[in-house]
């Protein structure tokens, strides 16, 4: 479908799948560790001491989520609930961009 005018904020379908495209790799690889880090700063009672490393091994991405002592009972949640969760959403996140992605909580 092509446009006849378009506006300066305004792209067409070709456009719009090409700079998804070309932002894919970038985005994906940067949410992965923000995911964990937003959720973790939102539930703790301490989010400045809240900080997430990123390494890589043979079974992909290990994301290792530390946190003030106090507040690891908040990130693990009631029977581990939290923290399935979000290890949850950042296996959806790294199988979008196609790799395995595990949360390890220090």
């Amino acid at each position: 479908m092509k446009v006849s005018k378009l506006h300066s904020w305004q792209v067409d379908t070709a456009q719009a799948s090409e700079i998804q495209e070309r932002l894919a790799g970038q985005v994906s690889r940067s949410s992965e560790v923000d995911t964990p880090r937003f959720i973790a700063k939102s539930i703790v009672n301490s989010p400045d001491d809240v900080v997430v490393t990123e390494e890589t091994d043979e079974e992909g991405i290990v994301l290792k989520l530390e946190v003030a002592d106090e507040d690891k009972g908040r990130v693990i949640g009631k029977q581990g609930r939290i923290a399935q969760a979000i290890r949850a959403l950042i296996r959806v996140k790294a199988a979008k961009s196609g790799t395995k992605a595990t949360l390890q909580i220090v």
